[in-house]
């Protein structure tokens, strides 16, 4: 996933306000990025054909009411509450007035409308409050002219204006109309409030979707209910890529309920629509209970012969010859192993990961049909809804602007939903249908057709000098791809520590092919590195005699050269590792033989974190995890604490529960694994404390949705390690014994 190489958008020019009267009296505030840029453009924003165009992000009634449109998918994350808090703070009202809504797909009136990457906070912190900035500023200029006093003498105050010296005031509402037909400002110019102003930016602010979630209330896509809806399942090959041959369609129409019985041979790209037989019903389950009478024949293609335990010798041997590709090589690794005091040799591996998302992945779709042509309506939970329109519309030989697309809620996200073939699927059974149809996966297929965390194996040689001081490494990285290009999600970043902070370094990659699809997982490429290199830099550690967290500060001491835009910042983990050390109290517990305390940091997403974990084995090998000390670094505000919080323990606790007992495992091509008893999801009973803290740094402000997750599983396994002397080198943890004597 691309991230921008600086914490906010450019400002400039190319930032329009559009304002307009409410109809019955109030303000309707909208801005947009135009991505043109120019004077023309400029002069296009007050034509009326381009500002119908323009999305309102904030509207006042004559009652004092604000709402406000948050613009990207919510899948937990907490941006619905979050970008409407920076917006408030800007035009300064009370929260306890502002109403939240959802919206739709609009790139032309809403840019950067996704949800990935960690990217929401660092991309949208500035323009939103300028969105706030100026309609606050429109507010004052129409309140001097109601007073009758210059604007520099009025200040604003939860959503009230006032003159001070001479008492009076006048509350938004008043006035939202009369400011509708004001100039608009440049939002360029508009004034900023001092953050020691701050009234909403940096308070714990609930949900806004709390009390429907608790209440059961319509938000996910899976709720979406339409009047004469029908019901769908679309089965596909158990070997991706595989094709039908032949199916017992007559036998499944005939099954009570049944509408439809649709086979296809698929449409377009491997991303399109898929060769497979879609079930449509009057209900869900009778869809389904037909679909189980499916007999069909596949073509499973070249597909059928991989296997986990063939990737497994491949790798091995792999790993014998030299790299196919040096990803990085500086200094001179075999001069130094060679003058090496001890060196150091371990290889590591990782599991395929589903993202297993609670919301199975879903969608309605409504096909209105004009003449020859026709129109798309979609209710989809998808963290790309661009995208996804683009594709369906592709697959299907539509124009984009033929398909309207309502963001709904959604129940879990992890890099899953950036994939939209559940979106094609629903359109396109839609269409045949011609009437609308709610698209449901079950758990099976949410867990069998996925798009995968790619596993991957390092074979890593190290060397320490007299002193332990680390002076060489050496990765050899055997993943998934064709050639030079590793699949999506199997690569290698340019600036994974220790890269750059050790003398001698060389990085390789070897691919192997590879038919099963990949994706983004939460903190792609993170999440199974960190696992990686803090584990065998926790080997290091001990094999020099040294204390973990002082092996790793001296480390960060070591910088050779800059890796570039984007790369870690040593005085800001060496800041997280400090403070977490202090935090748990690493210097000065001592514990009982069975119990033990890991370490682990990692940067991503432009977090930089530091982790300790407190761990029990007993001498029968059953695994506690005691507790779970945390220090992050995202810059300088914390949006929303109540929600920063949140997501840092969620992203930990998602870490460990990978790490515990979760991998997708392939034999003839097909995965095995089917819902979670094969797939276990952390319980409750398995969850401990999360203790979390922030280093507020003078940096810009960036997300926490994936930051804290990578070094979990490390300082997991390095906890185990203290409490039993067993170093854990592959996971899933429940694959090994742990039992001690």
């Amino acid at each position: 996933m691309s991230t921008p190489t600086r914490g906010r958008r450019p400002l400039s020019r190319r930032h329009f306000l559009q304002v307009s009267t409410l109809a019955g009296g109030g303000l309707l505030l909208g801005a947009r990025i135009d991505l043109s840029g120019g004077r023309a453009a400029l002069a296009a924003a007050g034509d009326e054909g381009v500002a119908a165009a323009l999305n309102a992000y904030v509207r006042i009634t004559p009652d004092g009411l604000v709402t406000i449109v948050a613009k990207n998918p919510e899948i937990g994350q907490g941006v619905k509450t979050m970008l409407p808090m920076m917006i408030a703070e800007e035009l300064d009202v009370a929260w306890e007035n502002v109403r939240v809504e959802q919206g739709d797909l609009d790139p032309v009136r809403y840019p950067d409308q996704s949800a990935g990457g960690s990217r929401a906070t660092p991309r949208d912190f500035e323009p939103m409050r300028r969105v706030g900035a100026a309609g606050r500023a429109l507010l004052v200029a129409a309140a001097a002219q109601r007073l009758g006093v210059p604007v520099d003498e009025l200040e604003t105050e939860a959503g009230v204006v006032r003159h001070r010296a001479s008492g009076r005031s006048v509350r938004y509402g008043e006035i939202a109309s009369a400011a509708a037909e004001l100039e608009a400002p440049d939002l360029d110019a508009v004034t900023l409030k001092d953050p020691s102003a701050f009234t909403i930016i940096g308070t714990p602010v609930p949900g806004v979707d709390n009390h429907a979630i608790v209440t059961g209330q319509p938000l996910f896509g899976i709720d979406v209910a339409l009047p004469g809806m029908k019901h769908a399942v679309f089965e596909k090959c158990p070997v991706y890529g595989g094709r039908l041959v032949r199916a017992n369609l007559d036998e499944v129409r005939a099954e009570p309920g049944v509408t439809h019985v649709l086979a296809t041979e698929g449409i377009g790209s491997p991303d399109g629509l898929r060769s497979g037989v879609a079930v449509v019903a009057e209900s869900w389950w009778a869809a389904e209970n037909a679909r189980r009478k499916l007999r069909a024949e596949w073509d499973e293609g070249a597909g059928a012969s991989q296997s986990s335990e063939g990737f497994e010798r491949q790798a091995e041997e792999l790993a014998k010859a030299s790299p196919q590709t040096m990803l990085l090589r500086y200094g001179d690794v075999e001069s130094a192993l060679g003058a090496a005091a001890k060196t150091v040799s371990a290889s590591y591996a990782y599991p395929f990961l589903a993202h297993a998302t609670l919301e199975p992945q879903n969608c309605t779709a409504r096909w209105v049909a004009e003449g020859r042509d026709g129109r798309l309506e979609m209710w989809v939970p998808t963290q790309r809804p661009e995208r996804g329109r683009a594709l369906v519309a592709e697959v299907l030989g539509l124009a984009e602007s033929a398909i309207d697309v309502h963001l709904t809620r959604i129940g879990g996200g992890f890099g899953r939903r950036l994939d939209n073939d559940y979106m094609v699927e629903a359109a396109w059974i839609a269409r045949e249908v011609g009437a609308p149809v709610k698209l449901l996966w079950t758990r099976e297929e949410d867990t069998r057709q996925d798009r995968y965390r790619p596993a991957g194996f390092h074979f890593l040689e190290a060397g320490l000098d007299a002193n332990g001081r680390l002076t060489a490494w050496r990765n050899h990285f055997v993943t998934f791809g064709e050639g030079e290009r590793a699949a999506r999600g199997a690569g290698f970043r340019s600036f994974e520590f220790p890269q750059w902070f050790v003398p001698s370094y060389e990085a390789g990659m070897s691919t192997m092919p590879l038919n099963l699809p990949t994706g983004a997982l939460r903190a792609p490429t993170a999440n199974a590195v960190s696992f990686v290199m803090q584990s065998f830099i926790d080997e290091l550690a001990h094999a020099a005699d040294e204390d973990p967290v002082a092996f790793r500060l001296e480390l960060l001491d070591g910088l050779q050269e800059s890796g570039g835009e984007g790369a870690l910042d040593a005085t800001r983990m060496r800041g997280v590792l400090e403070l977490v050390a202090e935090k748990s109290g690493w210097r000065s517990k001592s514990l009982p033989k069975g119990s033990g305390m890991g370490v682990a940091f990692h940067y991503s997403h432009r977090g930089h974190f530091a982790e300790v974990v407190q761990a029990t084995v007993s001498r029968a090998g059953e695994l506690t995890v005691d507790q779970v000390w945390v220090a992050g670094d995202v810059g300088r505000f914390i949006v929303n604490p109540s929600n920063a919080e949140n997501q840092v323990q969620g992203a930990v606790l998602d870490g460990i529960g990978q790490a515990l007992g979760q991998e997708i495992t392939l034999r003839g091509g097909r995965v095995l694994q089917r819902d979670f008893r094969g797939f276990p999801l952390l319980r409750m009973r398995q969850a401990p404390p999360v203790e979390v803290h922030f280093l507020r740094t003078d940096h810009e402000t960036t997300g926490l949705g994936e930051p804290s997750l990578p070094p979990a599983p490390p300082a997991l396994c390095n906890a185990i390690f203290a409490a039993t002397g067993k170093r854990v080198r592959s996971l899933p943890l429940s694959r090994h014994d742990l039992s001690w004597s």
